[in-house]
């Protein structure tokens, strides 16, 4: 594959990473480390995480490393990796929306609300039997401001202004360098990636789901750890 014509776009929680009980608890192999740094060089910058984590936690994860980002849904991003982050809608979700959700969440320590400025995720993985009940919980306090959404990912409810997506975020990035005139591939595995997988034919791009198929996808990989296979391999074919 010709690295200097495409553009890869990876998300990173349950893609390539495997999931772990808490986003805090997630880990990052030697070897992934190692194969993006390489496919950034050789791509000449065209890598990019797009994440529901803020860029400066992804930073953290993948340290030393900085790569060119999308960050919280797309209320974040940043085109290179020595660049600096661009943060919009921060204060879109209402100081009596996040008390309504800290109530809700405060009924079962199991329960975590992380705080993204611009989004809330709600984690309830220690807690799967709470999934129904917060589910409806949490729907009716989004319902009350008609700018939010909610997002159902992996064991994790998050809440989210409508005026963004990583799906827009991906269109911005399209636009400036080294992005710019690439063909995206994109690898995404959750309900919030699907916003990604149907920008990707404007720029007659393809995407891949992990372990199920998603609307939009061209292919599957079975696990984060057959797309970290698939990058260590496209690596070497260089």
């Amino acid at each position: 594959m010709d690295l200097s014509s495409i553009a890869l776009l990876l998300d990173v929680d349950g893609t390539i990473l495997d999931t772990a009980a808490t986003p805090r608890s997630v880990v990052v192999p030697d070897s992934l480390l190692s194969s993006l740094e390489r496919l950034y060089v050789k791509s000449g910058g065209a890598v990019a995480f797009v994440s529901g984590r803020v860029i400066a936690n992804v930073d953290r994860l993948f340290a030393p490393l900085r790569l060119p980002a999308i960050g919280g849904h797309g209320a974040q991003i940043r085109f290179a990796g020595n660049g600096r982050t661009r943060s919009r809608h921060a204060e879109l979700i209402g100081q009596d929306c996040r008390r309504q959700v800290a109530a809700v969440a405060s009924a079962d320590p199991r329960i975590f609300v992380e705080n993204k400025g611009a989004s809330l995720a709600i984690h309830y993985r220690l807690a799967p039997e709470m999934e129904k009940p917060l589910k409806s919980k949490i729907a009716t306090i989004v319902s009350q401001t008609e700018d939010l959404e909610l997002m159902e990912g992996k064991a994790v409810i998050e809440i989210k202004s409508r005026r963004f997506s990583k799906g827009t975020a991906v269109r911005e990035l399209m636009t400036n360098p080294p992005f710019a005139s690439r063909k995206p591939i994109f690898i995404g595995d959750d309900v919030t990636d699907e916003t990604v997988f149907a920008e990707l034919p404007a720029y007659g791009g393809i995407g891949y789901s992990v372990e199920r198929f998603m609307t939009g996808a061209t292919g599957m990989f079975g696990s984060p750890a057959e797309v970290r296979e698939w990058l260590a391999a496209l690596d070497a074919d260089e």
